[in-house]
């Protein structure tokens, strides 16, 4: 309906009141709102502070809680902010299921991470600082650095920044390079043939000892002779935090220990393997 005034000076009178009454709720609201966000902020950081000196919290968990923290206090600005423009919350806040329901059926691939989040977070398959890699459409491999509600942030070996959907992660299969405290390490050492394999197996196995854990331990085996040449297979358990530098100098620690043993010994061919799923020993 067209309001039109009788009096221009009534109408005057009117735009003032209104403005009178208003405008002061208005810039209170922007005020509220405009603190709000600095508390926000300020409680995220003053979150994550007082996580980094408690010891009691796991890290994989202090950025979701700060986020948790900077969310509730903008929710609660925002509630306030209504509020002083003369909304009524009761009501808003039924609006707002409302619109959260309509929200969240039209965005339930973004909400499958914040649910995939909520159950990584609560299973903990991995946490930051843990190398994974997950078998996915795309290889995802990479240092865990941050779990979010709604991505996980990876670093891989060369220095990229990887950015992953929780739900990406979740549905895949996952593999945790950092989790079990022992790594298996395993590689076969070909020798000339006729030679002596006892004695290159005790060098070997003189060798492994200085490097692998006490239990279980180290085994060096005649896996097969092929025209008198014996293959040996050397097995044994290492501490997680030295698998990759042992990893890289182990072939060439064999081949030198061999050949401080005897000059007979030295190998044709030092290969590192995997033992497959198949092989029962692996496990014993």
């Amino acid at each position: 309906m067209t309001f039109i005034p009788n009096n221009l000076d009534a109408f005057a009178a009117m735009i003032w009141t209104w403005a009178a009454t208003f405008l002061p709720r208005l810039a209170v609201a922007i005020a509220v709102l405009v603190i709000g966000v600095f508390l926000a902020q300020w409680a995220a950081r003053a979150v994550a502070a007082t996580f980094r000196e408690t010891h009691g919290v796991d890290e994989t968990a202090r950025p979701v809680l700060a986020a948790a923290a900077r969310y509730a206090v903008l929710v609660l600005a925002i509630i306030a902010a209504l509020s002083q423009l003369g909304v009524q919350t009761a009501s808003l806040l039924a609006a707002l299921g409302a619109a959260g329901l309509a929200i969240g059926l039209a965005l339930q691939g973004t909400l499958s991470n914040v649910a995939a989040g909520v159950m990584l977070l609560w299973l903990r398959p991995f946490r930051v600082g843990d190398y994974i890699d997950a078998v996915a459409a795309n290889a995802i491999a990479g240092t865990v650095k941050e779990i979010g509600l709604f991505a996980c942030q990876l670093e891989t070996f060369d220095g990229l920044y990887v950015f992953v959907p929780n739900s990406t992660i979740w549905s895949a299969a996952l593999r945790n390079h950092s989790r079990n405290p022992g790594r298996l390490i395993c590689f076969t050492v070909a020798l000339p043939a006729g030679a002596d394999f006892e004695r290159g197996r005790e060098a070997l196995f003189a060798m492994l000892r200085a490097a692998a854990r006490e239990r279980p331990p180290p085994e060096v085996f005649v896996d097969n002779v092929n025209a008198g040449a014996p293959l040996l297979t050397c097995r044994f358990w290492v501490d997680q935090s030295r698998a990759g530098e042992i990893q890289r100098r182990i072939l060439d620690d064999a081949r030198l220990s061999l050949m401080q043993a005897s000059p007979d010994l030295k190998p044709t061919q030092i290969t590192r393997t995997v033992p497959p799923e198949s092989d029962p020993s692996r496990l014993l």
